[in-house]
Parts: structure tokens; C-alpha cells; sequence
């Protein structure tokens, strides 16, 4: 279906409903702002719950938010891997789940510097698989250095309006400072540039191809504001960037099955092909291994990245299918010239305008055990 076609029909469906059918229809998309507090007895203090809220503002893939905190106790915790949250059919290896926790890491460690407390982590996982992943003990110290909480607070995914403007090297010094080893930029135009987005939209073509993935992904899509609220995780309409009659009509009449449909698989192949061609540039993250503990840094090392790069009014967007889809994730370092293990494959572009944060956060209270 194209997108004529399917505003089209979007429009008779809206006219067809009525005006009482409307009103009582899904009408808005449900975004984080709209997640109530939780009621709960769990004796968390006061900075307790805000030091890991903030963590929990991480990214992940498809927005499961793969991690849970043991509680011991007063600051306290074990930082745990959630397998009901796993993605066994894009990341077998729980590779991506470890990433993720990294940057659940990382903003933990920020707010609680800023909040004056120090952090103690010991490493307690040696496989992607344990439960049991970090320990961390909270000391107030009134000493530690201080963060912009609103970079995390504000922090998003952004998949489409991004300029074509290639990325300025002020800028990317400004990004990479400190840390410019374990990056590989590939500017606009240049054949790296180039061999990337025919990469990405090919592996994206074969994943969709895949029916493990696809029925993977709809059990994360959360088209209905009704499932949005009642998980508070997952893909929603919005953080899909789907708004106006197009974001009703999906809200309204989309399903689980239509993501195993050829038409939703082509929208999506369809989607990043237009998503590749605006972009000012390849960001690559490598790192020297696969070990739990690179794993974890390279997670923390990512979200470093992802909290700077509004200062400069630039969007970060993940694009992982080439490091998820055989034979691509084999070929691509050795094609690009990269040594090392390639952890993230990021599409980088400036913004006109940074829009609000809208994907979803299960409360502190749903993972804390």
C-alpha cells in the first residue's frame, strides 16, 4: 500500500466513523507524559526512585527496556537481565540486551553523581545469559560531579526530517572528544557512506523476509493507546513518528497481524530507504571484544554520545539489521576497513527542530524487585 492509498483510505475510514464514532475512537497517542505515578508500598526513598528512573531512560531495541534492579537494600542493587525481554530472533546472542544495560548503566551512574552520591559497580555476569549482571552500592558523598539531568530527561530517538547538511568537524570533535579511538565517522557521499545505506537497506529487505522477526517485532508493537498505557514499553504509534490521520487509522485498525503482512513488510523496507537517503553521515562504534564487561562500556560509551549530541541539534538513529543479518554482520567491518567487533551502526543528521520525547518507560516499580 502507498502512502496515497493509505491516506485515502485513512480519510474515508475517519469520514465513514462519524462524529460520534470518532469521539469515542482512539484519538490521541499515548506518550510518556501521560504515564501515571504508581501507587506502591516499595520502600524506595525518594532519590532511590529518581536516580533509577533516570536510568531507565536508556534506550533498546524495539523499546523492551531489558533490564530489572534486585533490590537489597537502602542503596543498594543488583542490576539484573530480564529474559522477558529478550529478542531471540534479532539477537540470539543477547549482544544488543547487553548494550542496553550499559546505557541503563551510565545514566544511573550520572544522576546519581548529580543527586551527590557516589557509585561502587562490581561486575558479576561472565555470560550474556546471567541474570545477574551489576552490582552497585550508593555512597553519599556531596562531592561527586555534576550533570544536566534534561540531557537524559530529553534524550530520544529521531528516524526521519533529517538534514542533508554533512556533519561539521567542529562538531564531531565536540562529540568525540576523549573518546575518538573507539569511533569511525564516514561522512556524507564517501564510499563508506554510500556502501552503508545500500547495506542497511538490504539487510532491513532480508529481515523483513524473515518470519521469526516479524512476528518478533508485532509482539512489541503497541498501536492502540489502551496497550501503550497498560505496558508502558514496546513501539509505540508515536515513537514511530506516525501523527495526524495516518497515527488514527493505525491506532484504530492495526493489529498484531498486520506486521507479518507483505504490506506492513514493504512499508518498512520502503521507510528506510527514504530514511537512508537523509542523513549527514555513518557514526560506527567498535570495540576490541565481546566480553560482558566491553559489552557493558561500549553500552555506556553509546549513551555518552547519545546525551551530547542535542547540544549541537543533531539526531542519532540506531540502525542495527546490518550487525543482526548474515551475511552482512560478517562483511561489514572488512568492507569498511574497521577493525575490531562493531557494536553500533548509527545514522546521524542535523535537525531543524528536536521534538520531545515521547517513547515509553515502564515506573521504577515494575522492575524493581
Amino acid at each position: 500500500m502507498n502512502r496515497a492509498t493509505f491516506l485515502k483510505i485513512a480519510g474515508g475510514t475517519l469520514l465513514a466513523a462519524g462524529g460520534a464514532g470518532y469521539l469515542l475512537s482512539d484519538r490521541k497517542n499515548f506518550v510518556r507524559t501521560d504515564i501515571r505515578a504508581v501507587a506502591t508500598k516499595f520502600p524506595l526513598l525518594p532519590d532511590e526512585r529518581e536516580i533509577l528512573y533516570m536510568a531507565s531512560l536508556a534506550p533498546s531495541g524495539h523499546n523492551t527496556q531489558p533490564w530489572f534492579v534486585k533490590y537489597l537494600e537502602p542503596y543498594h542493587w543488583i542490576i539484573g537481565n530480564d529474559r522477558s525481554k529478550w529478542l531471540p530472533a534479532v539477537d540470539p546472542t543477547q549482544r544488543e540486551t547487553l548494550l542496553s544495560i550499559g546505557a541503563f548503566v551510565q545514566n544511573l551512574e550520572l544522576a546519581a553523581n548529580t543527586l551527590g552520591y557516589s557509585c561502587a559497580f562490581e561486575l558479576l555476569a561472565q555470560t550474556n545469559q546471567d541474570e545477574n549482571v551489576v552490582s552497585v552500592r550508593l555512597k553519599k558523598t556531596g562531592s561527586a560531579p555534576r550533570f544536566d539531568l534534561n540531557e537524559i530527561k530529553l534524550r530520544r530517538t529521531v528516524r526521519s526530517h533529517f538534514s542533508d547538511i554533512p556533519l561539521r568537524k567542529a562538531d564531531l570533535d565536540f562529540l568525540l572528544e576523549n573518546e575518538r579511538d573507539c569511533f569511525v565517522f564516514f561522512e556524507k557521499n564517501s564510499p563508506e557512506h554510500k556502501l552503508l545505506n545500500e547495506q542497511t537497506i538490504e539487510a532491513n529487505q532480508t529481515q523483513a523476509d524473515r518470519n521469526d522477526a516479524q512476528t518478533e517485532l508485532s509482539e512489541w508493537m503497541r498501536f492502540s493507546s489502551r496497550d501503550a498505557e497498560k505496558y508502558c514499553d514496546g513501539l509505540t504509534v508515536a515513537s514511530m513518528e506516525i501523527e495526524g490521520v495516518a497515527g488514527w487509522f493505525v491506532r484504530n485498525f492495526y493489529k498484531k497481524s498486520n506486521v507479518t503482512a507483505p504490506g506492513f513488510r514493504k512499508q518498512g523496507v520502503d521507510i528506510v530507504k527514504k530514511q537512508v537517503a537523509q542523513s549527514g553521515g555513518w557514526m560506527l562504534i567498535a570495540s576490541k571484544g565481546n566480553t560482558v564487561a566491553t559489552l557493558l562500556e561500549t553500552g555506556r560509551r553509546m549513551q555518552r554520545l547519545f546525551l551530547k549530541i542535542r547540544q549541537k541539534n543533531i539526531a542519532l538513529h540506531p540502525m542495527t539489521q546490518i550487525l543482526e543479518e548474515p551475511p552482512f554482520n560478517q562483511n561489514i567491518a572488512p568492507s569498511l576497513g574497521v577493525t575490531g567487533n562493531i557494536q553500533f551502526i548509527l545514522r546521524m543528521g542535523y535537525l531543524d527542530k528536536y521534538p520531545a520525547p515521547v517513547s515509553l518507560r515502564r515506573p521504577v516499580e515494575w522492575f524493581v524487585r
